[in-house]
């Protein structure tokens, strides 16, 4: 068992300037030393094209450009090298999990990854530039893996497959966009439909009008469909998914099988190694490391960062009317002893002795 934290980052400014803020904080931290160390071992399987980026950028999401201009004059880096670390957008990774559940009033999801790739942030964040205020866990620091914005959509994606990549965003900054730019569940199919991608994810949205939609998306076309519960296949662009699906099937049953009739019943039957739904192959790139539930119509987030963890649950609109959250730190407990990049030393994928390469 390893005792695990997110940092809690709270600003409200300029794009531009919250880029500046970041690039502080990452210059002082071991997630910089970390990722240095992973390029040295995992050669990039992609090219960075600035000026193709920064238009695509410019069409999309201007304001986070600023950000990554933030990012790159406090870092003192070159903007191909920001673009590598933190843009998202990649020219011409590997195997994770995720389930998605909704109801009523809720949508739940496990995020299921490995720990050596885990940003440890959760971020609130009111820009006053354009675009919505935001609240959830970030990865690769600028991106979004999950979250909810000021008007009340809610966001999760899910992975299907990362074969033939295509030149576009990769599935972080395009959860980043959705919910930095995107009021309800309508607006977000076509954000999606517009935007380039990099490989095949599901994009799960939730609003109170509309309920969960899951948004099917690949280099070679998009298609959107109602559901209540998503995992890592694909229903409708089925030529995209992978060729053993039988986890997938196997915790979509469960969960379209389970007895859910809260919130609470519903984060517990994720969270819960017990129910099999939650996943301890970290190792494999597929351990649960973070179950996140969101409450529009209340305006409440809820996060746990490991398993059977009672979850930390942030009052958005109070932070939107200015009521900072209390604390530093969100803390869990999560079962591997494998390093997380933020906080562990060679969280890498050097091989070293008495240890295999995850």
């Amino acid at each position: 068992m390893k005792e695990v934290y997110s940092d809690l980052i709270q600003y409200r400014g300029s794009h531009y300037d919250f880029g500046v803020l970041q690039g502080e904080k990452l210059r002082r931290s071991l997630t910089l030393v970390n990722r240095e160390n992973q390029w040295k071992v995992r050669q990039p399987r992609f090219q960075i094209d600035v000026e193709e980026t920064k238009e695509v950028f410019m069409k999309l999401a201007p304001h986070i450009w600023e950000e990554l201009n933030g990012l790159r004059d406090s870092l003192d880096w070159s903007m191909e090298k920001v673009l590598q670390e933190f843009g998202g957008y990649r020219v011409n990774d590997e195997r994770s999990g995720c389930s998605i559940l909704s109801g009523d009033t809720y949508l739940v999801r496990n995020y299921d990854y490995h720990p050596k790739t885990y940003d440890g942030r959760y971020v609130l964040y009111q820009p006053t530039d354009g675009g919505y205020a935001t609240i959830g866990p970030s990865q690769r620091i600028t991106g979004r893996m999950d979250g909810m914005n000021e008007k009340g959509l809610a966001m999760g994606y899910n992975l299907t497959n990362r074969k033939k990549p295509g030149d576009g965003f990769i599935c972080t900054m395009i959860g980043r966009i959705i919910l930095e730019t995107c009021a309800d569940v309508t607006e977000a199919v076509e954000c999606v439909r517009a935007m380039p991608h990099r490989h095949s994810f599901s994009y799960i949205v939730y609003d109170q009008t509309d309920g969960m939609v899951v948004i099917e998306s690949s280099p070679r076309g998009v298609e959107a469909r109602s559901a209540d519960a998503c995992t890592n296949h694909f229903e409708r662009l089925t030529e995209e998914n992978r060729f053993n699906l039988d986890d997938s099937h196997r915790r979509l049953d469960l969960m379209k099988q389970a007895d859910v009739q809260t919130a609470e019943d519903a984060f517990a039957l994720l969270n819960s190694p017990e129910e099999d739904i939650f996943s301890l192959k970290y190792s494999s790139w597929s351990g649960t490391i973070h179950t996140s539930l969101y409450e529009p119509e209340k305006m409440c987030a809820w996060i746990g960062i490991g398993g059977n963890q009672t979850p930390k649950k942030f009052d958005f609109e109070s932070w939107l009317f200015g009521t900072d959250a209390e604390g530093a730190k969100v803390h869990g407990v999560v079962d591997t002893d494998l390093p997380f990049v933020h906080m562990d030393e060679n969280a890498d994928w050097f091989r070293r002795k008495g240890e295999r390469r995850d």
